[in-house]
C-alpha cells in the first residue's frame, strides 16, 4: 500500500470517532448545566449584589468581559481568516509572499492595545475613585479588626447606657485622626469578636457575625493586629486589605436583608482558611436592638484596634489632608 493510502486509512478511525466525541461533549456540557440558572448568566459568575454600591462593580466586570470578548473575536477572526485564505492547497505556493516593514499594520497593532488599555484604565479609575470616596458623616462606623485567625468588630455608636468617647478611647488611637474626627459624640460603643471555632447561632456557619442596618450607610475602618488580612464580604463584590500600621476604609449601604458569607482573602498563616465571618443585614430597629444586647452582655467599649500607624502611613495621611 502506498504511503498516501496508509495515511488515509489511519485517518478513517478518527473520523468515525469524531461524532461520538462531539456527542459525548454535548451531553457532558448539558448535564453539568442542568442546575444552572440562566437568570444568573448576565452577572458572569458574580453573586447577586446586596449593596447600593455593588452594581457599579458588576457593571465594570461586565464591561471588561465585553471588551475581552470583542478583542478575542477580532483575534480569532484574523487567525481563521489567515489560515483559510492562505492555506497551501488554495494558493499552490510553497512559500507565500512575505510582508515586512508595513507601517500601517505595525501602527495598528501598537496603537490598538494602547487604546484598549487606556479605556479600561479610565473606567477602572473612575469607579475605584467613586467606591473609595467617603461621606463627611456616615450614619454608622464599624472598626473591623483582623487578627490570626478571626475577626473583631468595634461598633462605634452612641449606645444608650454606655458612656465613653471614641475619639479618645485608648484602644482606638491606632486609627488616624481623619477617621476619628467623624466618630459620633459620646460614642461609648460595643464590640463583638470571634475565634476560629465561633459559629453563628442561627445558621451554624463558622465565624463571628457582623450586624449591619439595611438602607443606612456604614463606614468600615479596617485595622490589623499582626499581619496583612483582607476583608471580603462576597456579595458586596468588593474587598480591601487589612494592613498592620496602615488604615484602610470604605463605605457601603446594604440594600437587602439576609445573612451573607465573609472571609479573609489574603493568605495570612496556617489557619487562614478558618478566618471566616458572617454578615447579617437587618432593619435599623433590629440593628439598634442588637447593640443594646451586646451592651447587656457586658461587651461595652472597644477591643484593641491594632498596630499604631507607621511613619510612612502617618506621612501619607498628612499629605492627604
Amino acid at each position: 500500500m502506498s504511503p498516501n493510502g496508509s495515511d488515509r486509512s489511519s485517518r478513517r478511525p478518527m473520523r468515525r470517532k469524531l461524532p461520538q466525541v462531539l456527542t459525548a461533549g454535548l451531553i457532558l456540557a448539558t448535564a453539568t448545566g442542568c442546575s444552572y440558572n440562566w437568570e444568573d448568566f448576565p452577572r458572569l459568575g458574580m453573586p447577586t449584589p446586596v449593596t447600593e454600591e455593588a452594581p457599579r462593580i458588576l457593571s465594570l466586570w461586565q464591561g471588561s468581559w465585553a471588551a475581552a470578548l470583542a478583542t478575542g473575536v477580532l483575534v480569532w477572526g484574523l487567525i481563521l481568516w489567515s489560515v483559510f485564505f492562505h492555506r497551501r492547497t488554495r494558493t499552490k505556493v510553497e512559500v507565500p509572499p512575505q510582508t515586512r516593514y508595513n507601517m500601517p499594520i505595525e501602527a495598528l497593532y501598537t496603537v490598538t492595545p494602547l487604546i484598549i488599555v487606556s479605556v479600561l484604565f479610565y473606567f477602572t479609575a473612575r469607579d475605584e475613585s467613586k467606591l473609595l470616596s467617603l461621606a463627611p458623616k456616615p450614619a454608622h462606623t464599624i472598626n473591623v479588626v483582623g487578627y490570626q485567625w478571626s475577626w473583631g468588630f468595634n461598633y462605634i455608636e452612641d449606645v444608650p447606657g454606655v458612656k465613653g468617647d471614641a475619639q479618645k478611647a485608648p484602644n482606638l488611637l491606632a486609627i488616624p485622626d481623619r477617621y476619628r474626627e467623624d466618630f459620633p459624640a459620646n460614642a461609648g460603643g460595643v464590640y463583638d469578636y470571634g475565634i476560629p471555632g465561633t459559629r453563628n447561632p442561627q445558621t451554624g456557619n463558622p465565624g463571628p457575625t457582623l450586624w449591619l442596618p439595611k438602607g443606612e450607610k456604614v463606614r468600615f475602618v479596617l485595622t490589623s493586629r499582626d499581619v496583612i488580612h483582607s476583608f471580603w464580604v462576597v456579595p458586596f463584590l468588593m474587598k480591601q486589605d487589612v494592613i498592620p500600621g496602615h488604615t484602610n476604609a470604605f463605605e457601603v449601604t446594604p440594600s437587602q436583608e439576609g445573612t451573607f458569607v465573609g472571609k479573609c482573602a489574603e493568605l495570612c498563616g496556617v489557619d487562614h482558611s478558618r478566618m471566616l465571618f458572617n454578615v447579617k443585614v437587618v432593619s435599623p430597629e433590629r440593628y439598634q436592638q442588637h447593640l443594646k444586647e451586646l451592651a447587656e452582655k457586658g461587651q461595652t467599649g472597644y477591643i484593641p484596634s491594632g498596630i499604631e500607624q507607621t511613619d510612612p502611613a502617618r506621612n501619607a495621611e498628612t499629605n492627604k489632608l
